[in-house]
């Protein structure tokens, strides 16, 4: 059940003044539900009872501390793509025994990084990452845990820019290929084989994908176990698409309580990589309007948030909902384009939005806890906002926005000639 929900016509999480919060810690403002977030979560984990497994929560999703210790404290296994993410891991008071390394570009520094810090399971795309792994591992004097995550050529019907499971993807091993590459890291003195996994996209609103997917991976987990090369887990991945605007997403309990019973049995640990579907639907952006521009072709609402603080309009044309903060005011609506102050014709969060608005007014743009803030920039030199966690009534900034010292801290003028 949603945390949004209007109180005395102001719009509330639950049951927090957002208007309040945005008084308090100024717009724009990132401000998240703690409960809604450990519900979801539930959701995975309860699917998934019947047979061992571990939900690793996809840290790029949104990788704020407070998000991360709040999931870490229901068990939580975290699924990262970069250094950055693993030391964030860390830093949230979280188990490197619960981490799992995806990505295709892992560097060396990352890598031993990884190792220093014995996490579960590195996810490896390609056989030069092998090789670098093998060969970084034996620098260490240790075995590296591996599952190579497998392309299985198969269209998850989503955004091309977020498909990641066709041949044409940069993402993972070929299908077709995977058993030959099994067969090598088996006979490699730093390997430890441990696991396979898939990830197919993202934004994921059917699972029969996700279903071919499982299906063809389990034909190489058969082969795999007629050559002598067991395994410890299978990784399914993520991808669990969340309502935007007028989407059905999956349901997740019925979904993981199908992959309990097609897996129970088969021995090993059943792993998934939820993000968007977590954190998602738990997050708003709250931005205030700064004039109404009526005097062109179209109405143009022009707000203090853009493109820098959430992209996602602009790189995807995705549309997240928008919507006031306060009560009905009697005004008349209009329709406007709800545009930010950063000097791109892209700078739009939403087209053709009917509001009755004035300026001064408070917006919310609705399920940005995903890919919101960790993907906001200084274009612009725009200072970063501040992100806000609502937790069991109270209202707390798990980050400062930042001030405009820290866009050029770590530049330096020239010397004198």
């Amino acid at each position: 059940m949603s945390g949004f929900e209007r109180r005395g016509g102001e719009l509330t999480l639950d049951g927090v003044s957002l208007a309040q919060v945005a008084q308090r810690f100024g717009t724009p403002c990132y401000v998240y539900s703690r409960s809604m977030i450990e519900a979801a979560f539930r959701q995975f984990d309860t699917g998934l009872a019947g047979v061992d497994h571990l939900v690793c929560y996809a840290v790029k999703a949104n990788s704020n501390l407070a998000i991360l210790d709040a999931l870490g404290r229901l068990g939580a296994g975290f699924d990262i793509v970069s250094g950055g993410e693993l030391a964030r891991v860390l830093a949230a008071g979280q188990s490197a025994g619960r981490v799992i390394f995806s990505g295709v570009g892992k560097s060396e520094a990352e890598i031993r990084g990884a190792l220093a810090a014995r996490i579960k399971c590195f996810n490896v795309e390609s056989e030069p990452e092998l090789e670098r792994l093998d060969a970084l591992a034996a620098e260490a004097g240790v075995r590296a845990p591996v599952s190579l995550r497998i392309n299985p050529d198969v269209d998850a019907r989503t955004h091309p820019y977020i498909s990641t499971g066709l041949a044409g993807n940069k993402f993972g091993i070929p299908h077709a290929h995977a058993l030959a590459v099994y067969r090598r890291a088996a006979s490699m003195a730093n390997i430890r084989v441990a696991g396979i996994g898939c990830h197919i996209g993202s934004q994921i609103l059917e699972t029969s994908p996700m279903d071919e997917a499982l299906e063809r991976v389990l034909d190489l987990v058969d082969a795999l176990a007629l050559e002598g090369i067991g395994l410890e887990h299978l990784d399914l991945g993520g991808g669990f698409g969340i309502r935007y605007r007028d989407e059905t997403p999956p349901d997740i309990g019925a979904h993981c309580a199908r992959l309990a019973a097609r897996l129970k049995g088969r021995g090993f640990q059943v792993m998934l990589e939820p993000g968007r579907a977590i954190v998602g639907p738990a997050g708003a952006l709250l931005t205030r309007v700064e004039y109404l521009k009526l005097d062109k072709e179209k109405r143009f609402a022009v707000v203090d948030a853009s493109m820098s603080e959430l992209i996602r309009p602009a790189l995807y044309e995705s549309w997240h909902d928008i919507v006031a903060v306060g009560p009905d005011q009697g005004r008349a609506a209009g329709r406007y384009d709800v545009v930010g102050p950063v000097c791109e014709s892209s700078d739009v969060l939403g087209f053709d939005r009917d509001l009755a608005v004035a300026a001064g007014d408070l917006l919310a743009i609705l399920s940005a806890g995903a890919y919101g803030m960790v993907m906001a920039s200084n274009y612009n030199s725009r200072p970063r906002p501040c992100e806000v966690l609502v937790d069991a009534g109270r209202a707390i900034e798990v980050r400062a926005r930042e001030g405009v010292d820290s866009l050029f801290a770590l530049e330096k003028r020239l010397p004198p000639r």
